[in-house]
């Protein structure tokens, strides 16, 4: 599904070439595709004699290495698995890692980190180069129980399966087959009787499942709680805010970052639901009333070949700074861009980073929709940021905390989303850019959404489906805005199924509501000092995970806050650049 990238191929391009990181132990054509092949590696580590902080520093790359080049196998198989969950092959090849390797890796992984952390040199190296490391691998050590990993490979199995369901929804429509995606574009339609057509046609069919998902889910929730117990944790909750690594904040901020986005965001969104409806000239906002331009226009769609995408939006990057647009000509020529939705696909998008080649990897769903273009600024964003923290001569530092990773998705989204003549007439171009806004106020409240939905789950692990079902509506209440659901409540009540993050990774986002604040820092920046946004936005970028949370936020010349005194002058900006009177 890859190229395997030799050290000299990297450099065979005229717009970027990243430096070349050989490796400094292992072999450069080093195969690991068994545990019998990647345990002698791991051996090796284990017995080699440390007299020295400067021998335990050399170790502590080699180690690096070979976790990068370990995790960069386990990737190859997901990316391969993701692209096509209908190939029995790939299937097979990535749960013969999650199965066969994994739990053995995690347990080898866990020794080298009890080596290091004992070593009697530890503290001679410098200390606050390894701050944010050793915090991290003291961490890790805690939390790891070598009975746990049985339940991890089983929930692992479990994600795929959720995957696998979720990419074979397809429904026939027009006397053609569709996938959930492609029918997406339907609902920007201005026949409403179409939308609504359309919208109960996808939505029965994600009914077919919901047993199956729900099945899925209890199990989940089974066993997280059962691991966060064997950790020592009361509930899941408190384990995840660990596993995450949350130093920096806790559970009690969020919950007043939920009641900051009810009181700052909901109104704005309640208001921006009436102006819709108004000009729709309905009564009731319906649920396919939320994707088509209120005032009639016809749809925007951008593009029709995935080509057309790649090129106008490496446009857009140039616009930006001309070395993403490098860079992102580099992903395209390397093949590692895979964008157009397809039967057999996985759901949603996503960057990852083949850690040996220290190079970054995009997966969407394209459909030649508007969203599309957000969606790959945002996946740019994050390939952007592995690129420049790829010269970090520590291997966990080129990877950054998550609510900092999207603070460099969700501000190239806004950098790039006022930009868009190279796919659209001047006023199309602001209709996307009035839809952006309008996104970024209306995302929030959904994040609260599903970060208040987890937070009810895991503090009620033996709660039944009609009560998770009833809590999801709830939430949705608080946060929904103005949308009539009449006639639907038992759609509504399952409709967090299409959320994969409350399936495959637990808790993760709220780091997306944190991280948008960044992002409009930077943006209230941009609109008045391009040059300095950009540069504030690299320098951030650059540092990697090399430094606790709240200094990469510092390094953008921006304040890691997600109170109610950050979001309402945020929310103020956006209202103005939305023109409300």
């Amino acid at each position: 599904i890859l190229p395997r990238f030799g050290k000299s191929d990297m450099s065979k391009t005229s717009a970027y070439a990243p430096v070349v990181h050989p490796h400094r132990w292992l072999p450069e054509s080093v195969s690991l595709a068994s545990w019998e092949e990647i345990e002698p590696y791991y051996r090796a580590l284990l017995d080699r004699p440390l007299t020295s902080a400067s021998e335990l520093e050399s170790w502590l790359l080699d180690s690096g290495e070979l976790n990068a080049a370990v995790h960069q196998e386990r990737d190859r198989r997901y990316i391969a698995m993701t692209c096509q969950t209908d190939d029995a092959e790939r299937e097979a090849a990535h749960l013969a890692f999650v199965r066969e390797i994994e739990p053995q890796l995690k347990v080898m992984q866990n020794e080298l980190r009890a080596r290091y952390l004992d070593c009697p040199f530890r503290n001679e190296l410098d200390a606050r180069r390894f701050e944010v490391f050793n915090r991290a691998q003291a961490n890790r050590r805690s939390l790891f129980r070598e009975e746990n990993l049985p339940r991890e490979t089983e929930l692992a199995e479990l994600e795929q399966h959720y995957q696998k369901t979720i990419g074979a929804m397809t429904v026939t429509f027009r006397g053609e087959e569709r996938t959930l995606a492609q029918m997406s574009v339907f609902l920007e339609e201005t026949d409403r009787a179409l939308r609504q057509e359309v919208w109960e046609l996808t939505t029965r069919r994600r009914l077919v499942d919901r047993d199956t998902l729900d099945g899925l889910f209890d199990q989940m929730v089974a066993l997280r709680t059962e691991i966060a117990r064997a950790a020592g944790f009361e509930s899941f909750t408190d384990f995840a805010y660990r596993s995450r690594e949350r130093f920096d904040y806790g559970i009690e901020e969020v919950a007043r970052f939920r009641d900051a986005i009810e009181g700052e965001v909901v109104p704005i969104v309640s208001e921006l639901h009436q102006r819709r409806r108004a000009k729709l000239g309905v009564d009731r906002l319906r649920p396919w009333d939320l994707s088509v331009d209120p005032e009639g226009r016809p749809p925007l769609r951008p593009f029709q070949e995935t080509e057309a995408l790649v090129q106008g939006t490496e446009r857009i990057f140039e616009h930006i700074d001309p070395e993403f647009a490098a860079q992102f000509r580099f992903l395209h020529e390397k093949g590692l861009l895979d964008l157009a939705n397809r039967k057999g696909k996985a759901p949603g998008g996503y960057q990852t980073t083949l850690e040996d080649d220290r190079l970054p990897f995009i997966f969407m769903n394209s459909v030649g929709v508007d969203g599309d273009i957000r969606t790959l600024l945002h996946e740019g964003g994050h390939a952007f940021h592995a690129l420049a923290a790829r010269d970090q001569e520590l291997a966990a530092y080129r990877e950054a905390p998550i609510e900092f990773c999207e603070v460099a998705s969700m501000t190239m989204e806004l950098f790039g989303g006022r930009d868009l003549s190279e796919f659209y007439s001047p006023e199309d171009a602001q209709r996307s850019y009035q839809e952006l806004l309008e996104g970024v106020v209306t995302v929030l409240p959904w994040i609260a959404t599903v970060d208040g939905f987890q937070h009810w789950v895991y503090a009620h692990p033996t709660h039944t489906r009609e009560q998770r079902r009833a809590a999801w509506t709830e939430l949705v209440e608080r946060f929904g805005g103005a949308v009539d659901w009449s006639g639907y409540e038992d759609v509504r009540g399952s409709s967090w199924h299409r959320q994969l993050h409350i399936f495959l990774y637990p808790f993760y986002y709220v780091e997306y509501g944190i991280a948008q604040l960044g992002a409009l820092q930077l943006w209230t920046r941009w609109l008045s000092d391009r040059s300095g946004a950009v540069s504030a936005y690299k320098k951030g970028l650059a540092l990697g995970g090399s430094r606790p949370l709240p200094e990469l936020f510092e390094a953008c010349e921006i304040p890691f806050a997600f109170d109610r005194d950050t979001l309402r002058p945020l929310m103020a900006k956006v209202a103005e650049q939305l023109q409300f009177e």
